[in-house]
């Protein structure tokens, strides 16, 4: 908090410095358990970048540290509109799909359908195309060996592990 009080004082006029000061505190907070703390802060961290920087991966890149975190306390409805709704559609549109924060938003998705606890079988279905899709596009792109292809590829199995036991 300090730090950010500081740059905000002698660097006022840097949006960008400020921008990083936060994001700084917003990590303390979350590894402080300070989670709400955490959660408004980034909220306004990705609000801004989304003005700043409008369509670029570091706008992706925060609205997926964002969606994180509200994953992580069990805000899955909104993670998945914010992911539906804005982070998917403009990483297609800015970056293409085969662009790593592009896919890993595909995957944010899949996670928070996964791990919502209200999510019945055809959610689980569209995890798992979720996952498939992501698959075959980080095989295409980075190859088979790449840590994010083999990471996808084992929550594909999870997910269709997940899929069998509840046949």
């Amino acid at each position: 908090e300090a730090n950010l009080a500081l740059v905000r004082r002698y660097w006022s006029h840097d949006e960008q410095g400020i921008l990083v000061a936060q994001t700084n505190l917003a990590a303390c907070l979350s590894t402080l358990g300070r989670h709400e703390g955490a959660l408004v802060l980034k909220r306004k961290i990705y609000a801004k970048y989304k003005t700043i920087h409008g369509a670029e991966s570091s706008t992706v890149q925060t609205g997926g540290n964002f969606c994180g975190s509200l994953i992580g306390v069990g805000r899955f409805a909104e993670a998945k509109a914010i992911l539906r709704d804005q982070l998917i559609p403009l990483s297609k549109r800015s970056l293409g799909m085969d662009h790593d924060y592009a896919l890993d938003a595909v995957e944010w998705l899949a996670q928070a359908v996964c791990r919502d606890p209200d999510s019945g079988r055809e959610d689980w279905r569209e995890a798992e195309t979720l996952y498939q899709g992501t698959l075959e596009r980080r095989r295409r792109v980075f190859g088979p060996a790449h840590p994010s292809t083999a990471w996808c590829e084992a929550e594909l199995t999870r997910v269709r592990e997940a899929l069998a036991m509840r046949a």
